[in-house]
């Protein structure tokens, strides 16, 4: 992961990624490369530290017999992201059970993920929410 080129060129570091699929850390360390006008960890960084994992971590546990989709990914901005900065996400096991229960009979499942990240002294200088998009596979 950590050499996708979209991760990689922004400075984004995929930490940890639990091998159940529950979870993911990623940090970004801010440098004068990869930082905007003002010294701090631009938005689309930012973003980039948490936009595909929510979607990874249901695909992961969920297998091949399910189409997972980003439908709706927003970030607020509270405090220039300076240093190094870190996000843990998790996809629990429970709520990947609710989305097998949810699409079994083939309907949609559709569920809501946040994430918060935080610089090193541990204040939050973002909030993400990403709501994903569940189906089963239609064998043609």
């Amino acid at each position: 992961m950590n050499f996708a080129p979209p991760l990689l060129f922004l400075g984004v570091r995929v930490d940890h990624f639990a091998e159940d699929w529950s979870s993911a850390e990623v940090s970004l360390r801010v440098r004068r490369w990869n930082s905007n006008h003002n010294g701090a960890a631009p938005g689309w960084s930012l973003f980039a530290m948490t936009d595909p994992f929510f979607g990874m971590m249901a695909y992961g546990q969920l297998g091949d017999g399910y189409r997972v989709w980003n439908t709706t990914a927003e970030i607020e901005f509270l405090a220039a992201g300076r240093g190094i900065v870190h996000t843990t996400m998790n996809m629990p096991r429970d709520v990947v059970d609710e989305i097998r229960r949810t699409t079994a009979d083939g309907a949609k499942s559709i569920t809501e993920h946040e994430a918060e990240i935080t610089d090193s002294t541990g204040a939050v200088i973002a909030r993400t929410h990403q709501r994903l998009y569940v189906r089963k596979r239609v064998e043609r």
